[in-house]
């Protein structure tokens, strides 16, 4: 009996499972069912032309039921595909010349970046499932919308706004990733619009993806407006010439931009504080380019900034070889051998700098102050003595070694004033020397112009 009773029990909890399993079933087809009613009508109405206020209702109404029921891939990505695409439709339902104000209501660089996201998922998927549903028409449509988005881009440039600009380029470069400079431009952007994380983001995706921007620009004279326009290649300038709407054809060659783009990427890591990442941007770099001084300089500089002047001065001396006779570069080390305490270090390469080009301001202007330092202690050891014999006797040693310090500085400064009459700090330190060796009339001529 009581086997019985245990195969009753085992008979009662099978069939009670196999109803759970029946109604799960029955769940499961039925949202199947509603899922597929879902994305047909939003294939049917993403298919209009001209798609009616109603329809966009009715569109919504689709997205709403299908979010929960999307579980699978394809689910998934039909579904973020059509509600990301769900602007292009508001747009198509206001008619056949929605107004700028329209436009620019529903379009912002956000809504474009999630609509391009959208249809690149979706060329994804297709490509990996082998099934094109909607490849073809996202092609034809990113096409159709690169040359207008890029104009968006120019526009919002102009305007100074220069993040919204960076998003959209980023998006045109996401339908076409081979087209790289709209990738390069959206870094700069971003870096003008202080947006330093996407700048980062996007001058690190333009290293991954080696981009050098090298190349060629073609040029030629429109007849009717006298202006000169570029052209994308060079086959379609010459067409132009043979049909005799332009002429005089020029070429420019577009440097590499690899130099530029691994210092900023150096110079964002040390506004955000990754200084060892950044002296590795700066020495990958220069693994490419070893002989380019810029970079050299460039890394120097961070050194610089990260107050590490032995590696500053050994970068600036290896410049040095490369252009022995750049000035700026030798003034460079005087000013780090005189804040360093070397004085007579940094006369040696202010003075060198001079000899190099004689018409170098600051190099005048800093050999002068690092004298106007020396006077310093003439005048604190002045005041300090007394009236007896031995003190007015060092009085006139101390006035003497003065005067003659002093009487140095007056050829810097005056060439200084000669160079810049406009500067006003050598200016008033030059009066101060005439005033201190009572050169009255040198004083009041200079003055007079102040």
């Amino acid at each position: 009996m009581a086997f019985s009773l245990q195969l009753i029990r085992i008979k009662y909890t099978i069939m009670k499972m196999n109803k759970m399993i029946i109604a799960t079933a029955m769940v499961i087809s039925v949202a199947s069912y509603s899922q597929k009613d879902e994305l047909k009508t939003l294939k049917k109405i993403y298919a209009k032309d001209m798609p009616s206020a109603s329809d966009v209702t009715e569109y919504k109404a689709a997205l709403t039921k299908l979010e929960p029921l999307a579980s699978e891939e394809g689910d998934k990505v039909y579904y973020n595909f059509y509600k990301t695409n769900l602007p292009g439709l508001e747009v198509a339902a206001l008619g056949a010349a929605p107004s700028p104000a329209q436009l620019q209501k529903i379009f912002s660089p956000k809504i474009i970046a999630e609509m391009v996201n959208g249809s690149v998922a979706t060329l994804e998927y297709e490509k990996k499932t082998g099934k094109k549903v909607y490849t073809d028409d996202i092609n034809e449509t990113f096409a159709t919308m690169k040359p207008i988005l890029t104009n968006v881009a120019i526009q919002l440039g102009d305007m100074q706004k220069y993040s919204e600009a960076s998003s959209v380029l980023y998006s045109i470069y996401q339908m076409d990733k081979k087209d790289a400079d709209k990738l390069y431009f959206a870094a700069n952007y971003a870096i003008n619009g202080n947006n330093y994380d996407d700048g980062l983001k996007y001058y690190m995706e333009l290293k991954d993806i080696k981009y050098t921007g090298e190349g060629t620009l073609y040029y030629a004279i429109n007849k009717l407006n006298k202006k000169e326009e570029n052209f994308p290649t060079k086959e379609l300038r010459s067409q132009m010439i043979t049909a005799g709407t332009h002429e005089k054809p020029r070429d420019e060659k577009v440097p590499s931009k690899v130099s530029e783009i691994y210092k900023n990427i150096a110079l964002i890591l040390v506004n955000k504080g990754r200084n060892e990442e950044a002296i590795q941007a700066y020495t990958d770099v220069r693994k490419l380019n070893p002989d380019d001084v810029n970079l050299i300089l460039d890394q120097a500089n961070l050194y610089y900034k990260l107050n590490n002047t032995d590696m500053y001065s050994k970068l600036v001396s290896e410049a040095l070889l490369k252009q022995p006779n750049n000035a700026e570069l030798v003034y460079n080390l005087g000013v780090i051998n005189s804040d360093a305490g070397k004085p007579d270090e940094a006369e040696k390469y202010y003075r060198k700098a001079i000899e190099i080009d004689a018409n170098y301001f600051n190099a005048y202007l800093a050999l002068a102050e690092l004298k106007m330092r020396g006077d310093k202690k003439y005048v604190d050891e002045i005041n300090k003595l007394g009236t007896s014999d031995k003190e007015l006797k060092r009085y006139e040693v101390l006035k003497t070694e003065r005067n003659k310090n002093l009487t140095s500085i007056i050829p810097l400064l005056e060439k200084a004033v000669e160079l810049d009459p406009t500067n006003q700090p050598a200016k008033t330190t030059l009066l101060s020397v005439y005033n201190a060796l009572e050169m009255t009339d040198k004083y009041k001529a200079l003055k007079s112009k102040i």
